[in-house]
C-alpha cells in the first residue's frame, strides 16, 4: 500500500470543513487543520477543535492572509483543501500563490462544495460567488497546479429538514412553499458522505485534473418527490403553495442577505435543475458513488427518516 498523502484543510472548523478533517483522520491520513488562534475564544469552535485533538489532527496555528504562517503549514503537506467561507473565497488567490511558491503540493481541492460552477445559471447575488469559484478554478489551471474540484451539490443539512423551505426553521407539517413546478431534479448528499468522498479523491489518479461529482442515484430528487416522501412518512398530504420563477426573481430582488444569496442559490438548483442538467463525461469528469462503491452513504429516505 502506498503512504497515505498529509492532507491540510484550511477552513476546518467551518460548516463542511469539520466532516472533512473527521474524514481525512479516520481514514488514516496525516491530517492538519491551519487554525486562527480566535478559534478558541468561539466555544462552538472551540468544540471543533477538541474533537480535532481526539482524532489526532495535527493543530496549526496560522492564517490564510499571514503569508508565512501558510506557507509553513502547506511545506508539511502532500494535500490541500480549501474549505473556506463564502466571505473569503475571493482571496483564495493567497492560497493559490503560496502552494505555487511551496512547489511541494500534489493535489489541491478549492472550496468548490456545491454545484459545478461552470455549468450553472444563477442570477445575483449567487451569480457572482458562482463567478468568484470559477475565476479561482481558472487560476489554478492556468499556474499548472494539480487539483480535484469537488462538486458535492447540496448539503443535506442544509435543505433537507425544511424541505428546502426558505427561511424555514423545521419541516412543514401543514403547508409545503415550492419553488417552480417542483419537478427539476436535484442532488442531495449527507455531510458526512461528502466529507468520505473528498477524501478518498484525494491519492486516486482517476480524479487528477477531473471535476469529481457527488451524485449518487438514490439521492436524486425533485422538490416535489421529496414531499410526496415526507408525506408518505408523516401520513398527511400537505397544502402545496407553487411560487412561480417570476415571482422568485422578484423576491430575490426585495430581499436582504443572506436570504436573497440562499434563494438564487434555491432558483438555480430547484427551478433551473442546474445540479443535473449535465451528462458527466469522462473527458472532464467522474462521479464519486460509481468510483467508491463501497461507500454506504446516507440515502434522503434514511435521512427524512431521522427527522419524523
Amino acid at each position: 500500500m502506498a503512504e497515505k498523502s498529509r492532507v491540510l484543510v484550511i477552513g476546518g472548523t467551518g460548516y463542511i470543513g469539520k466532516f472533512i478533517v473527521e474524514a481525512s483522520a479516520k481514514s488514516g491520513h496525516p491530517t492538519f487543520a491551519l487554525l486562527r488562534e480566535s478559534a478558541l475564544s468561539n466555544p462552538a469552535r472551540a468544540n471543533i477543535v477538541e474533537g480535532f485533538k481526539s482524532l489526532g489532527v495535527n493543530l496549526v496555528w496560522g492564517d490564510m492572509y499571514d503569508r508565512e504562517t501558510l506557507l509553513n503549514a502547506i511545506k508539511q503537506v502532500d494535500v490541500v483543501i480549501s474549505t473556506v467561507g463564502t466571505g473569503q473565497l475571493e482571496d483564495r488567490d493567497k492560497i493559490v500563490a503560496a502552494i505555487k511558491a511551496a512547489g511541494n503540493v500534489k493535489r489541491f481541492l478549492p472550496s468548490e462544495f456545491g454545484s459545478n460552477v461552470d455549468r450553472v445559471h444563477a442570477v445575483e447575488p449567487a451569480k457572482a460567488m458562482f463567478a468568484i469559484k470559477a475565476k479561482i478554478r481558472r487560476l489554478v489551471e492556468a499556474e499548472g497546479i494539480p487539483y480535484t474540484f469537488v462538486s458535492s451539490n447540496s448539503f443535506a443539512g442544509y435543505f433537507i429538514p425544511t424541505l428546502a423551505q426558505p427561511g424555514a426553521t423545521a419541516a412543514p407539517r401543514d403547508k409545503v412553499v415550492i419553488l417552480g413546478d417542483g419537478n427539476a431534479k436535484a442532488v442531495f448528499n449527507k455531510e458526512d458522505d461528502i466529507g468520505t468522498y473528498t477524501i478518498k479523491a484525494v491519492d486516486d489518479p482517476r480524479t487528477l485534473n477531473k471535476i469529481m461529482y457527488i451524485k449518487p442515484p438514490a439521492n436524486i430528487y425533485s422538490i416535489n418527490d421529496l414531499v410526496s416522501l415526507w408525506e408518505r412518512k408523516i401520513g398527511k398530504t400537505l397544502e402545496r403553495v407553487y411560487v412561480p420563477e417570476e415571482q422568485v426573481l422578484k423576491d430575490i430582488q426585495e430581499t436582504a442577505f443572506p436570504l436573497n444569496l440562499m434563494l438564487a442559490i434555491s432558483l438555480s438548483t430547484f427551478v433551473k435543475g442546474d445540479q443535473t442538467d449535465v451528462e458527466i463525461e469522462p473527458s472532464f469528469g467522474v462521479e464519486a458513488s460509481e468510483l467508491y462503491p463501497d461507500v454506504k452513504y446516507i440515502t434522503m429516505d434514511q435521512y427524512l427518516d431521522q427527522i419524523v
